[in-house]
């Protein structure tokens, strides 16, 4: 046996090619145990000077579930996502990622981690296809040299048919990405991160700005990518979505933690109660029977 069969035989991936219909290949990861979070976050918190915008905030994200976070305004959900993105670091507690505990610096290193984040905003170029938005900052290429350019076949191609795969038939791919509906962009986001490899899907507010439709429509693909076995972290103040979807919850109140629920443990009432804040709204409904007129 010969040095390049050696070699070959203590590395068989080595001359395995790379699928054009899938996306990046990544370096193998020794896959989680069983039962072992994709994502954990264990007392963690987060100070902007004397300013406390998260404190002692613990969850887990697992494989195949979905992690709703509740909170008002103000209650801490933007800076826990910048966390678990890699934006911000966190100043106290652990942060672990398939049992590695770590300490991201930027968000590449969530991406290279396999930790994709939707923002609201979902940066995307209205004015470009859903193609190119598809791939945007990811664009495959092909020739050599200075013939080198956009695989704008694949690009297409591979784009309508990882729409098609998540149940979303869209009618041409090459018209712009702002002509879409405010839930078809979100879907167009959440099947690209699907694409590119992520474990972990991190949804800031997705069904916000939406109504009651466009909601059903997105909640069925976050469903869709639980179910592929992604682990969701939904960041939401509408109880009502997070249940329907939901399988852990979260309840942050002024950057701490007002609750901790599975979903067997807790119905949709008591949930929308602590989320309003049921004793602040007892408390106000008491003062407001004593100032009204006898």
């Amino acid at each position: 046996m010969n040095g390049s069969e050696q070699a070959a035989e203590q590395n068989p991936q080595r001359d395995l090619q790379q699928d054009p219909r899938q996306g990046p290949q990544q370096d193998p990861q020794p896959a989680p145990e069983a039962g072992e979070p994709l994502v954990a976050l264990d007392g963690v918190s987060k100070y902007y000077g004397n300013i406390r915008a998260l404190e002692g905030v613990s969850l887990e994200v697992h494989a195949g579930e979905v992690t709703c976070v509740l909170g008002d305004n103000g209650a801490g959900k933007s800076t826990l996502i910048k966390i678990i993105s890699g934006l911000h670091q966190h100043d106290a507690g652990t942060f672990s990622i398939e049992g590695d505990e770590t300490r991201l610096s930027k968000p590449r290193e969530a991406l290279d981690r396999g930790i994709a984040t939707v923002y609201q905003d979902l940066a995307v170029v209205p004015l470009m296809p859903v193609w190119r938005n598809f791939f945007l900052g990811s664009e495959p290429v092909k020739g050599v040299g200075p013939f080198k350019r956009l695989d704008v076949e694949r690009m297409r191609e591979t784009t309508r048919a990882e729409l098609l795969r998540m149940g979303i038939d869209l009618r041409d791919v090459d018209q712009p990405i702002g002509t879409l509906s405010g839930g078809e962009r979100q879907c167009v986001a959440i099947a690209r991160a699907v694409y590119f490899g992520a474990k972990v899907l991190v949804l800031d507010e997705p069904t916000a700005a939406l109504g009651v439709k466009q909601s059903g429509v997105v909640l069925k693909y976050v469903a869709a990518a639980r179910d592929a076995g992604l682990g969701v972290v939904l960041i939401t103040h509408n109880p009502h979505h997070a249940y329907l979807v939901g399988d852990r919850f979260i309840l942050l109140k002024r950057g701490t933690m007002a609750g901790s629920h599975l979903k067997a443990e807790i119905g949709l009432d008591e949930l929308t109660r602590q989320m309003a804040g049921g004793s602040e709204l007892e408390e106000l409904s008491h003062e407001l029977e004593r100032l009204g007129p006898a």
